[in-house]
Parts: structure tokens; C-alpha cells; sequence
């Protein structure tokens, strides 16, 4: 078979598993903090994470054994949670797990202690940026199809197709979440892409290309996570308590179309794309150009934001 043609099966495995789990369904409950009203369906990222798996052990990918053992810990670990509703230090331990098994079966940036913690630390940073951002219809989905095409035309290696494989589970995911939520991805879609798009980002670097590529592609999502972080610590918040303070929900409250802070999130995906090839192609003088194309779109973002919604309190857990 082709992988045109597995990519294609993939995708329809992905979209039967989700529709499955809307017909039988894990229901998200409206609570203050979140932005639906009544009870949804979650855990569509089910078929994401079953399309990927079926289509690595299908191969070739040559993905690590401890990428995939980490990828799996990651997927039922979170699944459980939306589910059961587990405390956040369980789901940190087990990506924690997941990231020590990518770091220790030789997977990191750099070399020696130094560049293990890094790796470590990014890994865990991208699940939970990505499972932090997964609030609104497609914001989450969308950035992290954009990102899997975009990684696919970078490095050597399983990077490739292992993009593709992400990706194809993403397309049989998306129409059932936007423009309006059939079932959301829940944990168990938002850490497993985080945590993959993390690891696929430290293939890339160790193969040759920019270490930067995979922030370049989420920088959106992780701006607006660093962002909260800062800003909620530096007011005394408790940074593991549940919000509603993110850039995105922010403009959202303030009104402005939820579709619409989704779609432009995937552009600043697809410039963080675009300035990661330019960022490759060009010598480290001109770097600061591409550099710029991001940072202040993000810049002009939060500016934008918090001149909507100033005033906006944030309600509680």
C-alpha cells in the first residue's frame, strides 16, 4: 500500500472512531471556566492516537521505542482523566514518564546533562501548552494539523511520515470539532499531539535542521501559554488552579467570534511555517527578520486583547 493510500485509511479510521465516540460518549460538563453551555462529547482524540499507532506499527517509521512507549503512556493516562477526572500531578507524572523515556532511549538536543534536561523540560512545556490551549472549537486541532504538514517538509529520518501519520488522525478529527463541536479531542487528543509535535520538534533539531522549527510553529499557542504563566504569577494567582485567563479566552469573553480567534491562531501557525523555512534558508544575520515576523504578530496580539477585555474578571474553578 502507498502512503497516499494509508494515509487516506487512516484518516477514515480516525473519523469512524470519532464518530463512534460520539454515539457513545464521555460527556465534558459545563463549568464556569469553560466556554460551552451544555454537555459535549470528549475523548475525539481516540481517533487520532489509534489512527497513529495503527499506522506506525503498518510502517515504516522507524520511530524509537521509547517515542512510542511515551506516546502511549500519554494516551491512556489522559483518556483515564477525561474520563475520571484526575488530579494534575498525575497527569504531570506520567508526562514526565513519557518525556524520561524519549530523553533516555538517546532523543535530545545538544549533548550531556544539559541537553537532556532541556529536551525533558520541552517535552513536558509542549504537552501541557497544547492541552492548555485545547479550549475553543478547532484552535488546538487546527494548529497542530498545520504544524504536522509543516514538519513533515523538514528533516530526515521518521520525521517525515511520522508528520503525516499525526496529521492524517487530525484530518479524520477536525470536521467533527469545528466550526461547531460535534465532541472535543479532550486530554487524550491535546497531550498525545503536544507531547508528538514536542518530540518530533527535537528529531528535527538533532537531523540537521533549526531547533527552533517546532517553537516556530506553535508560537502562538506557546506565546499565549507563556504569557498567562507570567502574568497570573506575577498577580499571586495559584498557577495549577483552573482559569479562564488565556489571550484566546480573553477575546473570546470580550465578544469576538470564537471561529474567528480559532482561524487566526492556525495563520499564526502557518507563519510560524513559513518563517522556519526562511529561517533555514538564510544565514544567522538575517535571522532576526524571521524572528520579528512572529514576535510581533504575538506582540500586537496581546495588545489587541487586553484593550478588548481590561476589565474582565476571571471566574472561578
Amino acid at each position: 500500500m502507498s502512503l497516499a493510500w494509508k494515509l487516506i485509511l487512516l484518516a477514515l479510521v480516525s473519523a469512524a472512531l470519532v464518530r463512534a465516540m460520539i454515539a457513545w460518549p464521555m460527556l465534558d460538563q459545563p463549568t464556569p471556566r469553560k466556554l460551552h453551555r451544555r454537555p459535549v462529547p470528549t475523548g475525539g482524540g481516540v481517533g487520532i492516537v489509534a489512527a497513529f499507532m495503527l499506522g506506525a506499527w503498518l510502517g515504516p517509521t522507524s520511530l524509537p521505542i521509547g517515542v512510542l512507549l511515551g506516546a502511549g503512556i500519554i494516551a491512556l493516562v489522559s483518556l483515564a482523566d477525561d474520563a475520571l477526572d484526575w488530579p494534575f500531578t498525575v497527569k504531570l507524572l506520567a508526562q514526565e514518564l513519557a518525556a524520561l523515556l524519549v530523553v533516555g532511549g538517546g532523543l535530545y538536543l545538544g549533548d550531556g546533562p544539559i541537553g537532556m534536561a532541556m529536551t525533558f523540560l520541552w517535552l513536558v512545556f509542549a504537552t501541557n501548552a497544547m492541552n492548555f490551549m485545547d479550549g475553543m472549537n478547532g484552535l488546538a486541532g487546527g494548529v497542530a494539523l498545520i504544524a504536522s504538514l509543516f514538519l513533515a517538509g523538514f528533516g530526515t529520518g521518521f520525521v517525515p511520515v511520522t508528520a503525516l501519520l499525526l496529521a492524517a488522525g487530525l484530518v479524520g478529527f477536525l470536521p467533527f470539532n469545528f466550526p461547531r463541536a460535534r465532541i472535543f479531542m479532550g486530554d487524550v487528543g491535546s497531550q498525545f499531539c503536544g507531547f508528538m509535535l514536542g518530540v518530533l520538534g527535537v528529531a528535527v533539531g538533532r537531523m540537521g535542521a533549526d531547533m527552533l522549527i517546532a517553537p516556530m510553529l506553535l508560537s502562538g499557542l506557546l506565546w499565549d501559554v507563556s504569557f498567562t504563566l507570567v502574568r497570573r504569577a506575577m498577580a499571586g494567582e495559584k498557577l495549577t488552579q483552573a482559569h479562564r485567563g488565556h489571550l484566546y479566552q480573553r477575546a473570546q469573553q470580550s465578544g469576538m467570534d470564537p471561529r474567528l480567534v480559532a482561524l487566526l491562531h492556525w495563520g499564526f501557525a502557518a507563519l510560524g511555517g513559513v518563517a522556519a523555512f526562511g529561517f533555514i534558508a538564510t544565514n544567522s544575520a538575517a535571522r532576526w527578520i524571521f524572528t520579528a515576523a512572529l514576535l510581533l504578530p504575538q506582540l500586537w496580539w496581546t495588545i489587541y486583547v487586553r484593550h478588548r477585555a481590561p476589565l474582565l474578571t476571571e471566574p472561578g474553578p
